[in-house]
Protein backbone atom coordinates (compact mmCIF):
# COMPACT_ATOMS: atom_id res chain seq x y z
CA UNK A 1 0.00 0.00 0.00
CA UNK A 2 0.96 3.59 -0.42
CA UNK A 3 0.66 6.27 2.21
CA UNK A 4 -1.54 9.16 1.14
CA UNK A 5 -1.11 11.51 4.07
CA UNK A 6 1.89 12.90 5.89
CA UNK A 7 2.98 10.91 8.89
CA UNK A 8 1.61 7.55 7.72
CA UNK A 9 3.87 4.60 8.44
CA UNK A 10 5.21 2.48 5.61
CA UNK A 11 2.74 -0.21 4.55
CA UNK A 12 -0.18 1.61 6.10
CA UNK A 13 -2.80 3.75 4.39
CA UNK A 14 -4.63 5.95 6.89
CA UNK A 15 -7.02 7.48 4.37
CA UNK A 16 -7.57 8.27 0.70
CA UNK A 17 -7.57 4.65 -0.51
CA UNK A 18 -10.25 5.05 -3.15
CA UNK A 19 -8.15 4.93 -6.28
CA UNK A 20 -10.31 3.32 -8.97
CA UNK A 21 -13.77 4.37 -10.16
CA UNK A 22 -15.02 0.85 -9.32
CA UNK A 23 -13.87 1.09 -5.70
CA UNK A 24 -15.30 4.60 -5.46
CA UNK A 25 -18.71 3.49 -6.70
CA UNK A 26 -18.75 0.51 -4.34
CA UNK A 27 -18.08 2.54 -1.20
CA UNK A 28 -20.37 5.42 -2.15
CA UNK A 29 -23.22 3.10 -3.12
CA UNK A 30 -22.86 1.07 0.08
CA UNK A 31 -23.14 4.16 2.28
CA UNK A 32 -25.96 5.66 0.25
CA UNK A 33 -28.08 2.51 0.10
CA UNK A 34 -27.76 1.84 3.82
CA UNK A 35 -28.83 5.28 4.96
CA UNK A 36 -31.55 5.30 2.30
CA UNK A 37 -33.03 2.12 3.76
CA UNK A 38 -32.76 3.48 7.31
CA UNK A 39 -34.46 6.74 6.46
CA UNK A 40 -37.06 5.19 4.18
CA UNK A 41 -38.04 3.14 7.23
CA UNK A 42 -38.08 6.22 9.43
CA UNK A 43 -40.10 8.34 6.99
CA UNK A 44 -42.85 5.82 6.38
CA UNK A 45 -43.24 5.51 10.14
CA UNK A 46 -43.34 9.30 10.52
CA UNK A 47 -45.89 9.61 7.72
CA UNK A 48 -48.00 6.87 9.27
CA UNK A 49 -47.79 8.61 12.65
CA UNK A 50 -49.03 11.80 11.01
CA UNK A 51 -51.88 10.16 9.11
CA UNK A 52 -53.05 6.79 10.51
CA UNK A 53 -51.53 5.71 13.83
CA UNK A 54 -53.57 8.14 15.95
CA UNK A 55 -56.81 6.57 14.70
CA UNK A 56 -55.64 2.94 14.52
CA UNK A 57 -53.50 2.60 17.64
CA UNK A 58 -54.15 5.52 20.03
CA UNK A 59 -57.78 6.55 19.42
CA UNK A 60 -59.09 5.66 22.93
CA UNK A 61 -56.95 8.52 24.28
CA UNK A 62 -59.14 11.09 22.53
CA UNK A 63 -58.67 12.57 19.09
CA UNK A 64 -56.37 15.52 19.88
CA UNK A 65 -54.28 13.77 22.50
CA UNK A 66 -54.03 10.64 20.32
CA UNK A 67 -52.31 12.70 17.63
CA UNK A 68 -49.82 14.12 20.13
CA UNK A 69 -49.06 10.60 21.41
CA UNK A 70 -48.71 9.39 17.83
CA UNK A 71 -46.04 12.04 17.21
CA UNK A 72 -44.49 11.11 20.56
CA UNK A 73 -44.06 7.55 19.28
CA UNK A 74 -41.94 9.01 16.47
CA UNK A 75 -39.71 10.71 19.00
CA UNK A 76 -39.52 7.95 21.60
CA UNK A 77 -37.06 5.99 19.48
CA UNK A 78 -34.62 8.87 19.73
CA UNK A 79 -34.37 8.33 23.47
CA UNK A 80 -32.83 4.95 22.67
CA UNK A 81 -30.50 6.14 19.94
CA UNK A 82 -27.76 6.93 22.46
CA UNK A 83 -27.91 3.29 23.57
CA UNK A 84 -27.50 2.18 19.97
CA UNK A 85 -24.73 4.73 19.53
CA UNK A 86 -22.95 3.50 22.67
CA UNK A 87 -23.13 -0.11 21.52
CA UNK A 88 -22.27 0.51 17.88
CA UNK A 89 -19.62 3.07 18.79
CA UNK A 90 -17.94 0.72 21.26
CA UNK A 91 -17.91 -2.29 18.94
CA UNK A 92 -17.28 -0.16 15.85
CA UNK A 93 -14.09 1.14 17.46
CA UNK A 94 -13.20 -2.39 18.64
CA UNK A 95 -14.15 -4.81 15.84
CA UNK A 96 -14.59 -2.51 12.86
CA UNK A 97 -16.99 -0.25 10.98
CA UNK A 98 -18.32 -2.79 8.46
CA UNK A 99 -19.77 -5.45 10.83
CA UNK A 100 -21.77 -2.81 12.67
CA UNK A 101 -23.17 -1.46 9.39
CA UNK A 102 -24.58 -4.89 8.51
CA UNK A 103 -26.02 -5.55 11.99
CA UNK A 104 -27.78 -2.17 12.30
CA UNK A 105 -29.23 -2.45 8.80
CA UNK A 106 -30.78 -5.87 9.50
CA UNK A 107 -32.15 -4.79 12.89
CA UNK A 108 -33.81 -1.69 11.45
CA UNK A 109 -35.36 -3.62 8.55
CA UNK A 110 -36.77 -6.39 10.74
CA UNK A 111 -38.48 -3.92 13.08
CA UNK A 112 -39.97 -1.95 10.17
CA UNK A 113 -41.33 -5.03 8.42
CA UNK A 114 -42.99 -6.23 11.63
CA UNK A 115 -44.83 -2.89 11.96
CA UNK A 116 -46.46 -3.76 8.64
CA UNK A 117 -48.09 -6.89 10.12
CA UNK A 118 -48.95 -5.45 13.54
CA UNK A 119 -52.63 -5.78 14.60
CA UNK A 120 -54.42 -2.54 15.49
CA UNK A 121 -56.06 -1.50 18.76
CA UNK A 122 -59.41 -2.73 17.48
CA UNK A 123 -57.95 -6.23 17.14
CA UNK A 124 -55.79 -6.71 20.25
CA UNK A 125 -56.51 -3.71 22.45
CA UNK A 126 -53.77 -2.09 24.51
CA UNK A 127 -51.12 -4.51 23.23
CA UNK A 128 -51.26 -2.80 19.83
CA UNK A 129 -49.71 0.54 20.93
CA UNK A 130 -47.32 -1.29 23.29
CA UNK A 131 -45.94 -3.46 20.50
CA UNK A 132 -45.83 -0.51 18.11
CA UNK A 133 -43.72 1.51 20.54
CA UNK A 134 -41.50 -1.52 21.27
CA UNK A 135 -40.71 -1.90 17.56
CA UNK A 136 -40.08 1.82 17.40
CA UNK A 137 -37.55 1.45 20.23
CA UNK A 138 -35.78 -1.31 18.28
CA UNK A 139 -35.63 1.02 15.28
CA UNK A 140 -34.12 3.70 17.50
CA UNK A 141 -31.38 1.41 18.83
CA UNK A 142 -30.38 0.34 15.33
CA UNK A 143 -30.54 3.88 13.93
CA UNK A 144 -28.26 5.06 16.74
CA UNK A 145 -25.37 3.12 15.24
CA UNK A 146 -26.23 3.19 11.55
CA UNK A 147 -25.26 6.74 10.71
CA UNK A 148 -21.86 6.76 12.43
CA UNK A 149 -20.72 3.62 10.66
CA UNK A 150 -21.84 4.82 7.23
CA UNK A 151 -20.18 8.19 7.73
CA UNK A 152 -16.82 6.73 8.70
CA UNK A 153 -16.83 4.23 5.86
CA UNK A 154 -17.34 7.12 3.43
CA UNK A 155 -15.02 9.73 4.95
CA UNK A 156 -12.19 7.43 6.05
CA UNK A 157 -11.96 5.97 2.53
CA UNK A 158 -12.03 9.41 0.90
CA UNK A 159 -9.14 11.48 -0.51
CA UNK A 160 -8.26 14.32 1.85
CA UNK A 161 -9.50 17.05 -0.50
CA UNK A 162 -12.81 15.30 -1.22
CA UNK A 163 -14.01 14.30 2.25
CA UNK A 164 -16.93 16.70 2.12
CA UNK A 165 -18.07 15.28 -1.20
CA UNK A 166 -17.66 11.64 -0.18
CA UNK A 167 -19.14 12.36 3.24
CA UNK A 168 -22.24 13.70 1.51
CA UNK A 169 -23.00 10.20 0.18
CA UNK A 170 -24.54 8.86 3.41
CA UNK A 171 -26.16 12.28 3.88
CA UNK A 172 -28.01 12.16 0.57
CA UNK A 173 -29.45 8.83 1.67
CA UNK A 174 -31.79 10.87 3.88
CA UNK A 175 -33.49 12.88 1.11
CA UNK A 176 -33.44 9.79 -1.12
CA UNK A 177 -35.26 7.93 1.65
CA UNK A 178 -37.73 10.81 1.90
CA UNK A 179 -38.22 10.81 -1.87
CA UNK A 180 -38.68 7.05 -2.04
CA UNK A 181 -41.06 6.95 0.92
CA UNK A 182 -43.15 9.82 -0.43
CA UNK A 183 -43.45 8.21 -3.87
CA UNK A 184 -44.41 4.82 -2.43
CA UNK A 185 -46.99 6.43 -0.15
CA UNK A 186 -48.41 8.49 -3.02
CA UNK A 187 -48.81 5.41 -5.21
CA UNK A 188 -50.29 3.33 -2.39
CA UNK A 189 -52.73 6.11 -1.47
CA UNK A 190 -53.85 6.32 -5.10
CA UNK A 191 -54.52 2.57 -5.20
CA UNK A 192 -55.97 2.37 -1.68
CA UNK A 193 -57.62 5.77 -1.10
CA UNK A 194 -57.72 7.35 2.34
CA UNK A 195 -60.06 9.97 3.76
CA UNK A 196 -60.91 12.61 1.08
CA UNK A 197 -60.29 16.26 1.93
CA UNK A 198 -63.18 17.73 3.92
CA UNK A 199 -64.76 14.32 4.57
CA UNK A 200 -65.71 12.93 7.99
CA UNK A 201 -65.42 9.26 6.95
CA UNK A 202 -63.56 7.29 9.67
CA UNK A 203 -60.07 6.30 8.53
CA UNK A 204 -60.77 2.71 9.55
CA UNK A 205 -63.47 2.54 6.87
CA UNK A 206 -61.10 3.45 4.01
CA UNK A 207 -58.89 1.13 1.99
CA UNK A 208 -55.78 3.00 3.12
CA UNK A 209 -56.73 2.69 6.78
CA UNK A 210 -57.61 -1.00 6.52
CA UNK A 211 -54.64 -2.27 4.53
CA UNK A 212 -52.92 0.27 2.29
CA UNK A 213 -50.75 1.86 5.00
CA UNK A 214 -49.07 -1.51 5.64
CA UNK A 215 -47.63 -1.95 2.14
CA UNK A 216 -44.75 0.58 2.45
CA UNK A 217 -43.62 -1.16 5.66
CA UNK A 218 -43.68 -4.59 4.03
CA UNK A 219 -41.72 -3.33 1.01
CA UNK A 220 -38.86 -2.50 3.37
CA UNK A 221 -37.77 -6.13 3.31
CA UNK A 222 -36.78 -5.78 -0.36
CA UNK A 223 -34.58 -2.78 0.40
CA UNK A 224 -32.97 -4.61 3.30
CA UNK A 225 -31.96 -7.46 1.00
CA UNK A 226 -30.32 -5.03 -1.42
CA UNK A 227 -28.57 -3.13 1.36
CA UNK A 228 -27.25 -6.31 2.98
CA UNK A 229 -25.80 -7.57 -0.30
CA UNK A 230 -24.09 -4.26 -1.04
CA UNK A 231 -22.60 -3.73 2.40
CA UNK A 232 -21.18 -7.24 2.61
CA UNK A 233 -19.07 -6.41 -0.46
CA UNK A 234 -17.41 -3.28 0.98
CA UNK A 235 -13.93 -3.45 2.49
CA UNK A 236 -13.23 -2.35 6.06
CA UNK A 237 -12.27 1.29 6.65
CA UNK A 238 -8.51 1.82 6.06
CA UNK A 239 -8.28 3.95 9.19
CA UNK A 240 -9.64 1.15 11.37
CA UNK A 241 -7.26 -1.32 9.69
CA UNK A 242 -4.36 0.98 10.52
CA UNK A 243 -5.51 1.32 14.12
CA UNK A 244 -5.69 -2.46 14.38
CA UNK A 245 -2.25 -2.92 12.80
CA UNK A 246 -0.73 -0.36 15.17
CA UNK A 247 -2.65 -2.05 18.02
CA UNK A 248 -3.97 1.41 18.91
CA UNK A 249 -7.52 0.35 19.78
CA UNK A 250 -8.86 2.06 22.87
CA UNK A 251 -9.93 -0.45 25.55
CA UNK A 252 -13.04 1.53 26.51
CA UNK A 253 -13.75 4.08 23.73
CA UNK A 254 -16.88 5.46 25.40
CA UNK A 255 -15.08 6.13 28.68
CA UNK A 256 -12.23 7.91 26.91
CA UNK A 257 -14.65 9.95 24.83
CA UNK A 258 -16.69 11.18 27.77
CA UNK A 259 -13.66 11.72 29.99
CA UNK A 260 -11.74 13.91 27.54
CA UNK A 261 -14.27 15.18 24.98
CA UNK A 262 -17.64 15.61 26.69
CA UNK A 263 -17.81 19.33 25.87
CA UNK A 264 -16.99 18.64 22.23
CA UNK A 265 -19.73 16.01 22.08
CA UNK A 266 -22.28 18.49 23.46
CA UNK A 267 -21.30 21.27 21.04
CA UNK A 268 -21.31 18.89 18.07
CA UNK A 269 -24.73 17.59 19.16
CA UNK A 270 -26.13 21.14 19.22
CA UNK A 271 -24.94 21.67 15.65
CA UNK A 272 -27.05 18.73 14.51
CA UNK A 273 -29.96 19.73 16.76
CA UNK A 274 -30.28 23.03 14.90
CA UNK A 275 -30.69 21.23 11.60
CA UNK A 276 -32.70 18.32 12.92
CA UNK A 277 -35.46 20.28 14.67
CA UNK A 278 -36.27 22.15 11.46
CA UNK A 279 -35.85 19.16 9.17
CA UNK A 280 -38.30 17.08 11.13
CA UNK A 281 -41.11 19.49 10.29
CA UNK A 282 -41.10 17.60 6.98
CA UNK A 283 -39.37 14.32 7.75
CA UNK A 284 -41.17 13.87 11.06
CA UNK A 285 -44.53 14.26 9.37
CA UNK A 286 -45.80 17.47 10.98
CA UNK A 287 -46.18 19.55 7.82
CA UNK A 288 -47.93 16.63 6.12
CA UNK A 289 -50.38 16.37 9.01
CA UNK A 290 -50.90 20.13 9.14
CA UNK A 291 -51.58 20.30 5.39
CA UNK A 292 -53.88 17.27 5.18
CA UNK A 293 -55.86 17.27 8.46
CA UNK A 294 -59.53 17.18 7.50
CA UNK A 295 -60.42 19.68 10.23
CA UNK A 296 -57.28 21.76 9.74
CA UNK A 297 -56.82 25.19 8.14
CA UNK A 298 -55.78 23.81 4.72
CA UNK A 299 -57.23 20.27 4.31
CA UNK A 300 -55.40 19.24 1.14
CA UNK A 301 -55.74 15.71 -0.27
CA UNK A 302 -52.97 13.42 1.10
CA UNK A 303 -51.94 11.95 -2.28
CA UNK A 304 -50.83 15.22 -3.93
CA UNK A 305 -49.15 16.31 -0.68
CA UNK A 306 -46.99 13.17 -0.76
CA UNK A 307 -45.86 14.15 -4.29
CA UNK A 308 -45.07 17.68 -3.10
CA UNK A 309 -42.92 16.23 -0.33
CA UNK A 310 -41.21 14.04 -2.92
CA UNK A 311 -40.33 17.17 -4.92
CA UNK A 312 -38.81 18.71 -1.81
CA UNK A 313 -36.83 15.51 -1.37
CA UNK A 314 -35.19 16.09 -4.77
CA UNK A 315 -34.28 19.64 -3.79
CA UNK A 316 -32.92 18.50 -0.43
CA UNK A 317 -30.85 15.81 -2.14
CA UNK A 318 -29.22 18.28 -4.53
CA UNK A 319 -28.37 20.90 -1.93
CA UNK A 320 -27.05 18.27 0.50
CA UNK A 321 -24.68 16.95 -2.16
CA UNK A 322 -23.74 20.46 -3.29
CA UNK A 323 -22.99 21.60 0.26
CA UNK A 324 -20.73 18.59 0.83
CA UNK A 325 -18.79 19.49 -2.31
CA UNK A 326 -18.72 23.18 -1.39
CA UNK A 327 -17.34 22.43 2.07
CA UNK A 328 -14.21 21.06 0.40
CA UNK A 329 -13.73 24.51 -1.15
CA UNK A 330 -14.96 26.91 1.56
CA UNK A 331 -14.34 24.76 4.65
CA UNK A 332 -16.94 23.03 6.83
CA UNK A 333 -17.47 25.95 9.19
CA UNK A 334 -18.05 28.60 6.50
CA UNK A 335 -20.46 26.35 4.62
CA UNK A 336 -22.43 25.77 7.81
CA UNK A 337 -22.63 29.48 8.63
CA UNK A 338 -24.02 30.19 5.16
CA UNK A 339 -26.47 27.33 5.64
CA UNK A 340 -27.79 28.64 8.97
CA UNK A 341 -28.59 32.00 7.39
CA UNK A 342 -30.47 30.38 4.51
CA UNK A 343 -32.24 27.98 6.89
CA UNK A 344 -33.46 30.89 9.02
CA UNK A 345 -35.00 32.47 5.92
CA UNK A 346 -36.71 29.17 5.12
CA UNK A 347 -38.11 28.92 8.65
CA UNK A 348 -39.77 32.34 8.46
CA UNK A 349 -41.26 31.54 5.04
CA UNK A 350 -42.45 28.01 5.88
CA UNK A 351 -45.89 28.69 7.33
CA UNK A 352 -46.76 31.96 5.53
CA UNK A 353 -46.35 30.09 2.23
CA UNK A 354 -47.98 26.87 3.49
CA UNK A 355 -51.00 28.79 4.82
CA UNK A 356 -51.80 30.13 1.35
CA UNK A 357 -53.37 26.70 1.02
CA UNK A 358 -52.30 25.54 -2.44
CA UNK A 359 -50.04 22.73 -3.54
CA UNK A 360 -47.79 25.23 -5.34
CA UNK A 361 -47.33 27.37 -2.23
CA UNK A 362 -46.67 24.26 -0.11
CA UNK A 363 -44.07 23.09 -2.63
CA UNK A 364 -42.40 26.51 -2.58
CA UNK A 365 -42.29 26.50 1.22
CA UNK A 366 -40.70 23.07 1.42
CA UNK A 367 -38.22 23.57 -1.42
CA UNK A 368 -36.96 26.85 0.09
CA UNK A 369 -36.64 25.14 3.47
CA UNK A 370 -34.59 22.30 2.00
CA UNK A 371 -31.94 24.68 0.67
CA UNK A 372 -30.85 25.63 4.16
CA UNK A 373 -31.37 22.07 5.42
CA UNK A 374 -29.04 20.78 2.72
CA UNK A 375 -26.34 23.31 3.57
CA UNK A 376 -26.50 22.39 7.28
CA UNK A 377 -26.53 18.65 6.61
CA UNK A 378 -24.28 17.97 3.62
CA UNK A 379 -20.97 18.81 5.39
CA UNK A 380 -21.90 17.07 8.65
CA UNK A 381 -20.21 13.74 7.94
CA UNK A 382 -16.84 15.32 7.19
CA UNK A 383 -17.22 17.85 10.02
CA UNK A 384 -17.91 15.18 12.64
CA UNK A 385 -15.22 12.81 11.36
CA UNK A 386 -12.56 15.53 11.59
CA UNK A 387 -13.58 16.49 15.13
CA UNK A 388 -12.65 13.25 16.92
CA UNK A 389 -9.43 11.21 17.28
CA UNK A 390 -9.33 7.99 15.26
CA UNK A 391 -9.56 5.41 18.06
CA UNK A 392 -12.75 6.93 19.53
CA UNK A 393 -14.17 8.38 16.31
CA UNK A 394 -17.04 5.93 15.81
CA UNK A 395 -18.17 6.55 19.38
CA UNK A 396 -17.76 10.32 19.02
CA UNK A 397 -19.73 10.79 15.83
CA UNK A 398 -22.47 8.30 16.79
CA UNK A 399 -23.11 9.68 20.27
CA UNK A 400 -22.98 13.33 19.13
CA UNK A 401 -25.46 12.49 16.39
CA UNK A 402 -27.78 10.58 18.74
CA UNK A 403 -27.82 13.33 21.38
CA UNK A 404 -28.35 15.97 18.69
CA UNK A 405 -31.34 14.03 17.39
CA UNK A 406 -32.91 13.97 20.86
CA UNK A 407 -32.34 17.70 21.43
CA UNK A 408 -33.47 18.57 17.92
CA UNK A 409 -35.93 16.51 15.93
CA UNK A 410 -37.04 13.79 18.33
CA UNK A 411 -40.04 15.67 19.65
CA UNK A 412 -40.25 18.70 17.36
CA UNK A 413 -43.40 17.42 15.57
CA UNK A 414 -45.02 16.77 18.97
CA UNK A 415 -43.92 20.21 20.23
CA UNK A 416 -45.27 21.85 17.07
CA UNK A 417 -48.59 20.05 17.43
CA UNK A 418 -48.86 21.05 21.09
CA UNK A 419 -48.04 24.71 20.28
CA UNK A 420 -50.66 24.81 17.53
CA UNK A 421 -53.35 23.18 19.66
CA UNK A 422 -52.62 25.57 22.54
CA UNK A 423 -52.48 28.79 20.49
CA UNK A 424 -54.35 28.04 17.27
CA UNK A 425 -51.47 29.71 15.42
CA UNK A 426 -48.21 28.68 13.73
CA UNK A 427 -46.34 31.77 14.96
CA UNK A 428 -45.06 29.98 18.06
CA UNK A 429 -43.80 27.10 15.91
CA UNK A 430 -41.86 29.54 13.73
CA UNK A 431 -40.11 31.12 16.70
CA UNK A 432 -39.30 27.70 18.15
CA UNK A 433 -37.66 26.65 14.86
CA UNK A 434 -35.84 29.98 14.55
CA UNK A 435 -34.47 29.55 18.06
CA UNK A 436 -33.15 26.07 17.24
CA UNK A 437 -31.50 27.43 14.09
CA UNK A 438 -29.69 30.06 16.15
CA UNK A 439 -28.56 27.37 18.59
CA UNK A 440 -26.98 25.53 15.66
CA UNK A 441 -25.26 28.70 14.46
CA UNK A 442 -23.76 29.47 17.88
CA UNK A 443 -22.55 25.86 18.27
CA UNK A 444 -20.90 26.03 14.84
CA UNK A 445 -19.02 29.17 15.85
CA UNK A 446 -17.59 27.26 18.83
CA UNK A 447 -16.00 24.62 16.58
CA UNK A 448 -12.65 24.75 14.85
CA UNK A 449 -12.54 24.21 11.10
CA UNK A 450 -10.37 21.08 10.86
CA UNK A 451 -10.92 20.45 7.14
CA UNK A 452 -8.23 18.20 5.70
CA UNK A 453 -6.50 17.11 8.93
CA UNK A 454 -4.95 13.58 8.99
CA UNK A 455 -7.59 11.03 9.99
CA UNK A 456 -5.23 8.21 10.97
CA UNK A 457 -3.92 7.54 14.49
CA UNK A 458 -0.95 9.90 14.17
CA UNK A 459 -0.44 11.80 17.43
CA UNK A 460 -3.31 9.75 18.85
CA UNK A 461 -2.27 10.02 22.50
CA UNK A 462 -1.94 13.80 22.36
CA UNK A 463 -5.22 14.21 20.48
CA UNK A 464 -7.21 11.89 22.72
CA UNK A 465 -6.31 13.82 25.88
CA UNK A 466 -6.70 17.36 24.57
CA UNK A 467 -9.70 18.94 26.36
CA UNK A 468 -10.25 21.48 23.57
CA UNK A 469 -9.67 19.15 20.63
CA UNK A 470 -12.00 20.39 17.90
CA UNK A 471 -13.18 23.47 19.85
CA UNK A 472 -12.25 27.13 19.50
CA UNK A 473 -10.53 28.74 22.46
CA UNK A 474 -13.33 30.61 24.25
Amino acid sequence: MSTSEPGGAAGLTPTGTIASPKDRRRVVFATVVGTTVEWYDFFIYAFAAATVFAALFFEPMGKDFAQIVSFFSVGVSFLFRPLGAFLAGHFGDKIGRRPMLVITLLLMGAATTLVGVLPTHAAIGVWAPILLIFLRVVQGISAGGEWGGAVLMAVEHAPKKKRGLFGASPQIGVPIGLLLASMVLAVVEAIFPGVPAGSDIPLQDTAFGQWGWRIPFLLSIVLIGVGYWVRRRVEESPVFEEIAERKAETRMPIVQLLRHHLLLVIVAALVFAGNNAVGYMTTGGYVQHYATAADGPIALDPGPVFWVVAISGVSWLFFTWFAGWLSDKLGRRNTYILGWIVQLVGVFLLFPLTNIGTLVSLAAALVILTIGLGFTYGPQAALYSELFPASIRFSGVSISYAIGAILGGAFSPMIAQAIFQATGSTDGITWYLAGMTLVGLVATLLLRDRSGIPLGPENEVEQAKSPIYGLTKV
